[in-house]
């Protein structure tokens, strides 16, 4: 479930709360009971980084990083027609 982050304007009272994606957000303060108790937009808590996250992270572990620094093509990628990769 994420943790959304709200923030009243009346009081000041900040507060994380953990709600499903499909619940109606809140309006009321906790603190001071007012209407204007509202969701405040944050950064996201994980980043992607690298060049090219799936394609050399994950897809094929070292395998793939090392095929994808090659400079000699198989034939079948290379234009020769023949293939003896398979």
């Amino acid at each position: 479930m994420p943790i959304y982050a709200y923030r009243c304007s009346s009081c000041g009272l900040e507060q994380d709360v953990m709600q499903k994606m499909a619940d109606a957000p809140l309006t009321t303060c906790p603190q001071c009971k007012t209407e204007t108790f509202a969701k405040q937009l944050t950064a996201p808590g994980f980043q992607l980084k690298g060049n090219g996250w799936y394609q050399t992270d994950f897809k094929g572990g070292a395998k793939a990083k090392t095929e994808a620094k090659s400079d000699n093509p198989p034939p079948c990628q290379g234009g020769t027609g023949s293939c003896a990769c398979n």
